[in-house]
């Protein structure tokens, strides 16, 4: 069968494309403006990515079309679809007819979280020897891909709650029926949209209508949305994480102790940063436990776990200086991150305000607030942001500057590094390819 996929280098959509060649599908796909790891993957699976969304494209007709959520009407690819009649298929629908039917689907929700999570729930399996699928919004350290069919009936999936696609406004995470669900925590975002708080909770209430009564639900115990979500009603077991009747973890000089209603299962070694991370861990290691993988075992992996990309890694050293890049692009991801790499030398934050909700200014009165922890601040605004993002950060003074364009938030941070510093790239895009920018700029400079 012949597969094109419109919108094909989004992490999802990518996913999906790389599932369905290693099914034995020919996939090709259209996209505009890709970049790495998804554009890099693709290519290295072979999968012709043609430019722009021309209706051409799709002659001779491919037997289906997969059509991305970034995708609208007026699309001339859509339209094309459309007045010609071909058939046509979401992403999430198509994953869950011909990949999640009959499996055991481990499903990881939230706003913050979740590719960390579901990149450490399909490591702790993967070390268990169980082989599992997964479809992940980033590409976990020891698979090299986002997304694999996997040797067992264990599949794990990164759960979002954006919606499927132009013609299915339900949030994507309601088509994987999962049997093991985590949900990590839940705020406001996607404001293009979610009108409200209540939008966003009522979907995740849909979500937790399908999972079934011998399935668990690992929810964030201290987490006053989530609570309020299952208690719309929940027909499934229950275990809670960061509660002190559930799951917990205390943290030592290094790594942290494991402990499931206050009986100790563990110390535990978990290579990313952060009190957010100790969370994401504790949820992998609870949902791992589900499907048989005992806490011990599960802890001894967590060592060994590679991290994932574009989540705090290391892209180079130059000058003394090192250059991480995070996806981070909501005020408490921003925040959490920024907090986890607090330690040894200065902190220079460079963020690029690109998701829909902070581009229309949603959270602009908290920006400040959570670039606090970093020594400087650059924030690149694009020209159509009409909000006013010098004013959202006046409480950090001159540990601010805000700039028009990627070459500029470049020379920002690298006048503002010294030997010994860190800059840390936040954005949820490519960001004009910044971190070699960066690397180039203070290598000069050295």
């Amino acid at each position: 069968m012949h597969l094109h996929i419109l919108g094909v280098g989004g992490t999802f959509m990518a996913g999906v494309a790389l599932l369905a060649r290693a099914a034995g599908h020919r996939v090709t796909g259209s996209d505009q403006g890709l970049y790495p790891p998804m554009s890099t993957q693709l290519d290295e699976a072979g999968i012709e990515v043609l430019e722009g969304y021309r209706p051409e494209h799709l002659d001779p007709a491919p037997d289906v079309v997969v059509i991305g959520n970034a995708l609208s009407r007026g699309n001339p690819a859509v339209e094309h679809v459309l007045d010609a009649g071909l058939p046509y298929i979401s992403g999430p629908q198509w994953l869950a007819e011909n990949v999640l039917a009959g499996r055991w689907v481990l499903a990881v929700a939230g706003t913050h979280g979740k590719t960390t999570t579901a990149s450490m729930l399909a490591w702790l399996l993967e070390d268990a020897g169980l082989s599992p699928g997964f479809l992940i919004g980033g590409i976990p350290g020891g698979f090299g891909l986002s997304a694999r069919l996997g040797e067992s009936d264990f599949f794990v999936v990164e759960a979002d709650e954006y919606d499927t696609a132009f013609f299915d406004k339900r949030s994507k995470f309601v088509h994987y029926r999962p049997r093991t669900l985590v949900l990590n925590n839940l705020e406001f975002d996607h404001a293009d949209i979610f009108d409200n708080l209540e939008a966003i909770k009522r979907q995740f209430h849909h979500l937790v209508r399908t999972v079934p009564g011998q399935g668990r639900i690992i929810v964030n115990g201290a987490d006053a949305a989530l609570s309020d979500v299952l208690a719309r009603g929940c027909w499934s077991e229950v275990e809670r994480f960061d509660t002190a009747d559930g799951w917990t973890a205390e943290p030592g000089a290094s790594g942290f102790t494991v402990a499931y209603a206050g009986q100790g299962l563990g110390h535990a070694e978990c290579p990313l940063p952060g009190r957010h991370n100790r969370s994401n861990a504790l949820a992998a290691i609870a949902a791992a436990r589900h499907v048989g993988v005992a806490p011990e075992r599960a802890i001894a992996s967590l060592a060994g776990f590679p991290g994932v990309k574009r989540r705090m890694e290391l892209r180079g050293e130059a000058g003394g200086v090192a250059v991480y890049d995070d996806f981070a692009h909501h005020p408490t991801a921003i925040e959490t991150t920024l907090a986890g790499a607090v330690g040894a030398g200065r902190l220079i934050a460079v963020l690029d305000l690109r998701s829909n909700t902070m581009r229309m200014g949603v959270h602009r009165d908290r920006l400040a607030a959570s670039l606090a922890d970093a020594d400087f601040s650059v924030v690149h605004r694009a020209p159509d942001i009409a909000w006013d993002v010098a004013g959202a950060l006046a409480p950090l003074g001159d540990r601010a500057r805000v700039v028009a364009d990627v070459d500029a938030a470049a020379e920002a941070a690298v006048a503002a590094a010294r030997p010994g510093d860190r800059i840390l790239v936040m954005s949820n895009g490519g960001f004009g390819g910044i971190h070699d920018k960066l690397l180039a700029m203070l290598a000069r400079r050295a």
